[in-house]
Order: structure tokens, then sequence, then C-alpha cells
């Protein structure tokens, strides 16, 4: 069933890409991906890709502007050696955030962004946790865009109902903001019997938010926040020290894509408010290695189980849809 296709990761997954190839029983196909002195990049195969179904993982992720040239190269380059077709896996979409006109004369750049790479000939996407769902129209082709709600719940009821006999009407799922209640409830789906709450906040400007009320009751529980993206980790934890003002008994985080910018690492090492932040690796970080603060839960599973329905042509596991 997957004799035919070839796996390629270029600079930005190549860990969880071995992940994927070793639990589909295949190798990772080489590719070769060089950066000249004046910024430009090569990205070619060292496989013979001719008549076969080819698939590249790589996150768009930082720096992000390089990622999307290499895979765009990349995917000229087996396209003109008569590859059969190419499915690209991006487990984090950059700008993702730029979805919407907010103020006068802004582009939508992830629109912009989806074009570049349906127009190079991608027959087909599959992703992580998109920012908006919306964002899967700007693709003419096909998107999946799958959710690690499952995979945060699994982790969840080892760490807090086994590990430590939480009862699940003690947990409380916490949406960081009006956007991330679809996901409070995704998450919510796999553990039952746990109340959302929302908080209300307003960002006067990108990276700086302000909380104006928490909407729900959280005095005695253990709070778990879900969001897609932290950056540099401010808003998350403003969040997160603003639950255990207010009588949170323990926060968690559950996060998909870990950008971590900036001081994002020594900020969750110095916020004793926080017990755990929870993310995937969608986004590869060797200093998460051995942090006690911040734990990986891995992909590879869910992408590998993805690929399998797509070349038996059979639908993907309810737990993986984006929404229940």
């Amino acid at each position: 069933m997957i004799k035919d296709i070839l796996v390629f990761s270029l600079s930005s997954n190549v860990q969880l890409t071995d992940r994927v190839c070793a639990l589909l029983g295949i190798e990772r196909s080489k590719s070769i991906v060089h950066h000249f002195a004046d910024g430009e990049c090569l990205a070619t195969s060292d496989a013979d890709v001719r008549g076969k179904k080819i698939y590249i993982i790589q996150s768009t992720c930082k720096p992000v502007n390089d990622r999307i040239m290499e895979t765009l190269i990349f995917i000229d380059g087996i396209k003109r050696a008569n590859c059969r077709e190419i499915t690209l896996i991006c487990p984090y979409f950059g700008y993702a955030r730029q979805d919407r006109i907010a103020h006068i004369n802004e582009p939508i750049s992830a629109r912009m962004v989806a074009d570049l790479f349906t127009n190079a000939g991608v027959k087909r996407v599959i992703t992580v946790e998109l920012h908006t769902p919306q964002i899967q129209g700007f693709f003419g082709i096909p998107v999946d865009n799958c959710s690690p709600s499952f995979l945060f719940a699994k982790y969840l009821k080892q760490r807090l109902l086994s590990d430590k006999n939480v009862k699940n009407d003690n947990i409380a799922i916490v949406a960081p903001d009006h956007g991330a209640i679809q996901r409070a409830r995704d998450l919510s789906n796999f553990i039952p019997n746990t109340n959302i709450v929302v908080i209300d906040k307003r960002r006067p400007k990108p990276n700086v938010s302000e909380i104006t009320n928490i909407v729900g009751d959280i005095d005695g529980k253990v709070c778990v926040m879900v969001d897609d993206i932290i950056d540099t980790g401010g808003t998350i934890l403003a969040g997160a020290k603003a639950l255990h003002d207010a009588g949170a008994k323990e926060v968690y985080i559950c996060c998909s894509h870990a950008l971590f910018n900036g001081e994002a690492i020594n900020r969750f090492q110095a916020a004793h408010y926080v017990t755990e932040c929870c993310v995937t690796d969608t986004i590869e970080h060797t200093e998460f290695v051995g942090n006690t603060k911040i734990h990986v839960v891995s992909i590879a599973e869910m992408i590998a189980d993805v690929i399998r329905s797509h070349e038996s042509h059979e639908k993907i596991k309810d737990e993986y849809a984006r929404f229940h």
C-alpha cells in the first residue's frame, strides 16, 4: 500500500519525519537543502521520484520565509522530475495569523501563501490546528486540518486522572480568549464532565493583551488552558497568572505550536503559577529536551495514520478530525 510513496523532510521537521517513517515502516527519503551566501537556497531530492507519490513534511516556522522558499523550490524540482503526486504535510502553517483584514491596507497573507503552494503543484495539504479553520478555504485543493486534542487528552488523563487522582468534574478547560472556545470544547469532548471557562481579554497591539474577566468557575479547580500558538509567552502566562490569582488549584497549558520566541522559555521557567506546559513537536526545539516545565507530545502517530488513510482511501480517524 505504501511501497510507491516517498516521505521527505527539508530543514524544519527532520526528527518528526523520522518518527513518522518508522511508524510507516519505510526510510526517510533524502533531500539536500543548501543556502547560499546571498540568501538564495537550493532544495533537491537525492532519490528518484519519477512516478512516485511524494509526501513533504515541512513546518513553515522560523525562519518562515526560508522554509517557504525551500518548500516551493523543492516542489518545483520534483514536479519537473515527473513525480506522480505531491502532498504537503505542513504541521505548522506560517502566516496563519494574517487571515483577515483587521486594519486598513492590510494583506491577507495566509491566502497568498496558500496560493503559492497550490500554484507550485501541491495536490493536497495536511496540517495541524490551523489558527482559524476557515483558512482551509484559502486553498483550492483538499486540506486535512487535524487536531491534537486527542493526544493532549490522552496525556492529561495519565497525568491528572491517574497520577494525581483528580476527578473530571474538578477540571476546568480554559479558553484563553473567545477565539479558542472551539479548541476548549474539542478537548473537553475527550475528557467528559469537565466544564469550560473563558478568559475575556482585549489585545490593544500584537503580543500585548489585557484581561478583563474570567467567565466560569475555577475556584479550587485544576485549570487546563488550551491554545494553538505560543509566541513570546506573555499573553498565555498573563492568563495563567490571572487563573492562579483567582483561586485555581493548578494551571496546565496545552499548545499545538510552540514558537517560543524571545525570552519565552525563561518566562515559563520563572512562572511558578504554571505546573506544566504541554506542546507538540510541530516545531522542533532541542532546548526542550530535559526541560521539567515543558512536556512534548509527538504528532508522529497522527501523521502516520493520516498518510495511511490517504493511501487506503479511507476517512481519517474521528479523534483526529478538527471538531466533534
